[in-house]
This record gives C-alpha cells, structure tokens and sequence, in this order.
C-alpha cells in the first residue's frame, strides 16, 4: 500500500539502525568487506558496510510492492533495460539461456522482468517454513513461470526448459554443497561455487547471460542490467569454469556496489577450514 519512496525511505531506516546496534547482519558485512577489499581504509568501508544494509533493507521491504501488485505496475518500476540486444540474440539461438542473477539489487524484479520476456524456471532453494515457501511459489509463479527445487529432480526441470529453448534463472552467488561445487576466487577470496551452471551450458549449449535490476536514486524507478557471462564459464574445468561465474558475479556487483548483498556468509567453507571459520575470526571486527 506504500509508495516506492516510502517503501525506500523505512528500508533505510531498518538498515540504519542494523548499523547503529551492531546486528549480525552488519557484522557479517563488515567481515565480508574486510575481506574482499583489504585497500580500503576503514572509513570506506564502515561507509560501505552502511549503504549495504540500507539497500539489503530496501530489498525486502520493495516484496510487498513485487509480489502484490498487478505486474503492469510492477513493470513500470523499471524505467530503462541495458543490454536488452544480449538477451535477444541467445533467446534467437533456440537453445536455452541460462541467467545468472545475483543477489544484487532487487532480484525479485529480475525475475518479473523474464517472465515478461519468455517461458522461465527459476531454480530455487525451499526455505524451512513451509507457508513461507508455498507464498515464495505462488508470488514468483504468479506470471506463469515454474519453480524448480534445488534436487535432481529440479535440475531435470531446468535441463528439460533449455530443451524447450526457455530461460532458466539461478543464483550463481548461493554457496552449494560441498559435493555440488568447486572452490574459486571471489573477489580474491576463496568460495566455493557451484558447478550446476557450467553443467547445464555444457550440457545443453545453452548460452549464459547475467543480469541485475539496479535501484536508481530519490525513488525513480530500476535499470535492468544484462550482459554476456565471462568467456570459460563453460569449460570442461570445473574450477575454470567457476572462476569465470565468479568474475561474471563480480562484473555485475561493481557495477552498484553498494546494492549487493554483502550480509550473506558467502565464504562460510574454506580449504582445510572448519565451517564458519572466516566468521569466527572477523565476525566481531
């Protein structure tokens, strides 16, 4: 029932005061940017750590917005599409496209925007309440699109879509398991990453194309950023290929830094590392 820029304005005050109490989520942040940028100063990142949870903040309250309200006035949010051409000429091979949608910006509106373009199957992880997960199906269904779980059977589901030469939608950035995924840098830093998405390109000659919804300032709206994946993101070396999903990531989180998601625990397993180690160490930094 909100507007935009009051939806955006109690967003920023949620991530203010995560800021000001220290909350967990901030912790996090200020770990993770610890981590990946070691050349800033403390202040640039104590800058940083803030923005971040502020537009984590934004992200969450906007669902209300995404989620109810009929999809033409969710579409005219979006006031301009970069890179449209890139999405145009994969759909035009027939083969499938697999998009890469980090957590960056408001990925919800991503997912609108494809389902506006194409048939979609958006992998996804089930989350542990159940009403919660079966509100996740009908919002981001609501469009036509169908949600694959994250299990064989959902990757059938997605192999099946390329076949079909629909879009496929994944999180590159969401860590996998241990058997599901290989480790490469991240912003220099070691994650491990998961090796479905070379898989499916492989596998099905689907093409791999990334793509953000950039919040624009003083509520006017979103860009929708597209553009190709890294060359290698295919390759036969699991651990190549990861680095080039890792970079595409990064080529697409520089472009509005502040807008990604530096909350989650990306870098939770490390080589020859107990679970959390990273955490335990710069979590109270």
């Amino acid at each position: 029932m909100l507007s935009l820029a009051s939806v955006q304005a109690l967003g920023g005050l949620i991530g203010r005061m995560a800021w000001r109490f220290k909350s967990v989520s901030c912790r996090t942040t200020q770990t993770n940017l610890r981590l990946c940028f070691p050349g800033l100063s403390q202040q640039q990142r104590d800058r940083l750590a803030r923005e971040s949870l502020m537009e984590t903040a934004k992200t969450a309250c906007e669902l209300g917005r995404i989620w109810e309200l009929p999809t033409p006035e969710v579409m005219a949010h979006i006031v301009r599409v970069t890179g449209e051409d890139i999405l145009d000429s994969a759909l035009a091979s027939g083969k499938g496209v697999i998009i890469a949608a980090p957590h960056l910006g408001s990925w919800e509106l991503t997912g609108v925007y494809l389902s506006s373009r194409s048939s979609c199957t958006f992998l996804y992880k089930p989350p542990k309440l159940a009403r919660f997960g079966e509100s996740l199906i009908r919002y981001r269904s609501r469009q036509g699109a169908q949600l694959a779980p994250t299990s064989p059977k959902g990757v059938a589901m997605l192999v099946r879509a390329l076949g079909r030469g629909e879009l496929v939608g994944i999180l590159p950035d969401q860590e996998p398991g241990l058997e599901s995924g290989v480790f490469a840098p991240f912003f220099g830093v070691q994650a491990l990453t998961m090796t479905l998405i070379a898989k499916l390109a492989q596998r099905t000659g689907a093409q791999v194309v990334s793509i953000f919804a950039r919040r624009l300032p003083d509520a006017q709206g979103f860009e929708i950023v597209i553009d190709r994946a890294r060359v290698g993101i295919a390759d036969p070396d699991p651990v190549v290929a990861a680095t080039a999903l890792n970079a595409t990531v990064e080529d697409c989180v520089r472009q509005a830094l502040n807008q990604y998601q530096w909350e989650y625990r990306r870098f939770k397993q490390q080589p020859d590392q107990g679970k959390n180690a990273l955490y335990r160490q710069g979590g109270s930094e």
